[in-house]
């Protein structure tokens, strides 16, 4: 590996807590034959996740919040990190928001010229000039392809500010995109977009955003489902996915050199918003087996047991 780092490793501590975990997440039958939520052991999970980010060269954040138990656990939670683009989740509430005040609609076409196309993830920077597509399009190749294209066509659209607005309606305060995608020329706020580059926000306010989607009171309980199915078909399963087989999750992923996120609504045993967030990741390759790609991948899967798998899911251990 690049510079003598190490691939992350279960250490003897992190894979007996890994392994401690299995019995929390044993399916015991509720009445009817159904099964009950799994109350997870939170003091376990903390010293596992903790151990594998310790472990990691680089700095991670995380906020986990059970939706049926109310119980909550966060490293570095309240600590600015940069989103890459899980900011575009910040940008599709924004984007339904105004939809529901009648000040767009989903339905309004859009116009692809030479002038649009970024590079980076997404299919729309090959497309002809002139091709058309509905402002809901847009969001869909934002949400599920990271379209960096799309994304630009709805921030023109919808003004950068007023997702700031919008995120400070919902009490996010240090939740902010700073510019469209490859066009740092474009940003608002020139120092924090150099700082955080497209975007910034803690492990808490990205995770007490997914918590009021799931419990529809991000905009309003339709647009809300409406934007967790989107989310549900997010292409990229690289990170907190990658070990996971047969569960539902409504995510999205972020990554840049130097950092990569993800928050998840994960639909385990119990509903569960689990973000995770690293920056300063000295391995930056691009490729799959990367740290911070494999850090994230092996939190997921704790994460996934510990709550407690549905009967057609599994998880690939170490």
């Amino acid at each position: 590996m690049a510079d003598g780092l190490a691939l992350p490793r279960w250490t003897r501590g992190a894979a007996l807590a890994f392994l401690l975990l299995l019995p929390a997440c044993a399916r015991g039958q509720g009445a009817g034959g159904q099964l009950s939520p799994v109350r997870a052991d939170t003091a376990l999970l903390r010293h596992t996740l903790d151990s594998l980010a310790d472990a990691h060269h680089g700095v991670v954040g995380y906020s986990i919040i059970d939706l049926d138990t109310g119980d909550t656990l966060s490293r570095r939670g309240d600590e600015t990190f940069p989103t890459a683009s899980l900011i575009k989740v910040p940008i599709l509430v924004t984007l339904y928001d105004l939809a529901a005040q009648k000040k767009i609609s989903l339905d309004d076409p859009l116009t692809l010229l030479d002038i649009d196309k970024v590079p980076g993830s997404g299919s729309l920077q090959f497309m002809h000039d002139g091709a058309t597509l509905t402002v809901h399009d847009a969001a869909w190749l934002m949400a599920t392809e990271s379209d960096n294209t799309a994304t630009n066509l709805l921030l023109d659209r919808i003004i950068i500010r007023r997702v700031w607005a919008k995120m400070e309606s919902l009490g996010l305060m240090h939740t902010k995109v700073h510019s469209k995608t490859f066009l740092r020329i474009s940003s608002v706020a020139m120092d924090s977009s150099a700082k955080y580059g497209l975007g910034v926000s803690t492990p808490n306010e990205m995770a007490h955003l997914f918590v009021l989607l799931a419990q529809g009171k991000a905009v309003n309980p339709s647009a809300d489902s409406s934007m967790l199915d989107i989310l549900e078909h997010n292409e990229d399963n690289t990170l907190l996915q990658r070990e996971l087989d047969g569960v539902r999750a409504a995510h999205k992923t972020g990554a840049v050199d130097d950092a990569r996120t993800e928050c998840s609504l994960f639909y385990l045993r119990s509903r569960v918003v689990a973000c995770v967030f690293t920056k300063e990741n000295k391995d930056q390759r691009w490729i799959l087996d990367s740290e911070p790609q494999l850090t994230m991948a092996h939190m997921g899967a704790v994460i996934a047991r510990a709550f407690g798998l549905p009967d057609s899911a599994s998880v690939a251990g170490p």
